[in-house]
């Protein structure tokens, strides 16, 4: 054992602990030592790119680029903070046995203020802030950050401050756990938090071999666990996710939580399997939160400080916003809101012969106010097949469908039978259809059935393109904005009232909210 293992840390006090910690259980095994220091990365020298390596870790690059460049053999990590996809040719020698994992409220004076409406809680952790103003949605979290002993010495020093949470294995392992102190036991704590990591070099051997006698099964089942969950929620310091692994007479229990940063929103997860049984717990809870919701959560979160970059005018569904490439960041809701309007008993005295539907908001209308059976018409004509699908799920056959308003009429001229239609509209609607018909010697009896209003917004400076699915929807918008955008068209004639504000329309292949999807995605990638 001529090789003597040079032990990399950062050289806080809880990091030097922990440094020694290993030194000494590697010392008892008989093996030579040396702590290393490592304060910054200025001085080192690493011939690839960091990303090219996979090193991410805001606490662990600078041991990381260390040991890549051969200066130390193996670092010693609070695992909570080691991201869970180590860099390429870095591996986890060995997990020690765990300490507390509990969060700790370190308080002053007394614990009152926790029944109080009004209080200050610093923490710079988002899941302790989370799940704090998810518990006392009225208190205040004001951020802190620095070292264990610096942020205890920061609370000491601010009267603005009830209480700060810690972690009670940070605190208690260097000795300075105030009396003022409690465990949170109802906080579910960070993924491995309490554990103590050594990483190697995968090609070390000895190191490897050294290190594994240090290694406790227990801690490494429970923390392996914890960190799958974390590393399948696609989490790390930017989202407030929390695990928790225990194993009780042969039996792994897990309890795992997703929030939202301000707290008011809270995904939980909890079950129990067999030792030896355990190897999807993970995956199992992760899946179960993302489809609970999981999912749109931590887009929400991902996309928190990310400028808007595209606008829908029309609310999209959940499934729709997942369509999205990753370079999307959407914003959608309602430039136009409909309103029903009461139709007429007196239009259905007398069977109605030819009846022209342009919009499902017609539809709508007229199921509303009449069954089915009173809806009876010897022939309908529509425009769009999500339109025809809906006639003919609600009222009766569609005769013909076409794929925009002009197109109908010009189809009527030639192949109407009689001389006039009933057409159910709105309140505004283009001129094209009438206008082809009655120039045409045919009849157009128009029936207010919906209305529309214009209920655009003015948007972001950072929007750089907008989804448009109905002329209404951009005239809406041109309303109250006059920047130049990008429009993403769902058809051809939506596309032609876009053309006269703007330079640049695109036209979905289809006309689909999916395919005007498709084509902005296609503007990202």
């Amino acid at each position: 054992m001529s090789k003597t293992i040079r032990i990399g840390t950062r050289d806080s006090e809880l990091a030097l602990w922990q440094a020694n910690i290993v030194k000494t259980q590697l010392e008892n095994l008989g093996h030579q030592t040396e702590l290393v220091p490592v304060k910054s990365t200025g001085d080192l020298v690493l011939d690839k790119p960091l990303y090219e390596l996979g090193i991410t870790g805001i606490f662990t690059r600078t041991l990381d680029i260390a040991m890549l460049n051969h200066d130390i053999d193996i670092a010693v990590h609070s695992l909570k903070d080691v991201p869970t996809i180590l860099p390429k040719g870095i591996v986890q020698a060995a997990v020690l046995k765990r300490g507390n994992v509990n969060d700790t409220l370190v308080f002053k004076n007394n614990e009152e203020f926790l029944g109080a409406k009004d209080a200050v809680i610093a923490t710079g952790s988002l899941r302790r802030k989370a799940q704090w103003l998810n518990r006392y949605p009225t208190h205040t979290i004001e951020d802190l950050r620095g070292n264990v002993n610096s942020r205890l010495q920061k609370l000491a020093d601010n009267d603005h401050w009830n209480g700060a949470i810690f972690a009670a294995a940070g605190i208690g392992r260097i000795g300075i756990r105030p009396e003022e102190a409690i465990n949170l036991d109802w906080m579910v704590p960070a993924p491995a938090q309490g554990a103590i990591m050594i990483t190697a070099l995968a090609e070390d051997n000895f190191v490897l071999e050294a290190c594994a006698e240090l290694n406790h099964e227990e801690t490494e089942i429970c923390t392996t666990i914890e960190r799958k969950f974390l590393n399948r929620l696609e989490g790390g310091c930017t989202a407030p996710i929390g695990a928790l692994v225990r194993i009780k007479d042969e039996e792994v229990l897990f309890k795992g939580v997703l929030l939202s940063k301000d707290g008011s929103k809270k995904i939980q997860v909890e079950r129990t399997e067999k030792l030896g049984k355990h190897e999807d717990l993970a995956v199992f809870c992760a899946d179960y939160i993302i489809e609970r919701g999981g999912k749109r959560l931590m887009d929400e979160i991902k996309f928190t400080n990310k400028a808007t970059n595209v606008v829908s005018t029309k609310t999209l569904s959940e499934d729709q916003l997942k369509l999205f490439h990753e370079k999307v960041v959407a914003k959608s809701d309602d430039f136009i809101k409909i309103s029903l309007n009461r139709i007429r008993p007196q239009i259905f005295k007398s069977e109605i012969e030819n009846v022209i539907i342009t919009s499902k908001n017609a539809v709508e209308a007229l199921i509303t106010n009449y069954s089915a059976v009173e809806l009876q018409f010897k022939n309908i004509y529509c425009v769009g097949r999500r339109t025809k699908r809906l006639v003919e799920n609600k009222i009766g056959k569609v005769k013909y469908a076409a794929k925009n308003a002009k197109a109908l009429a010009e189809y009527l001229v030639e192949y109407i039978e009689g001389t006039a239609v009933t057409y159910f509209c709105s309140d505004i609607r283009l001129d094209a259809l009438p206008t082809i018909l009655s120039e045409n010697h045919i009849t157009v009896n128009e029936v207010e059935a919906y209305q529309t209003k214009y209920d655009g917004f003015e948007v972001e400076s950072s929007i750089e393109g907008v989804m448009f699915y109905s002329p209404s929807t951009v005239e809406s918008f041109t309303r109250k904005n006059k920047n130049e955008v990008i429009a993403f068209c769902i058809g051809e004639t939506t596309a032609k009232e876009a053309r006269r504000h703007f330079k640049d329309v695109r036209v979905a292949k289809v006309p689909t909210v999916e395919s005007v999807i498709e084509l902005v995605n296609q503007h990202y990638i």
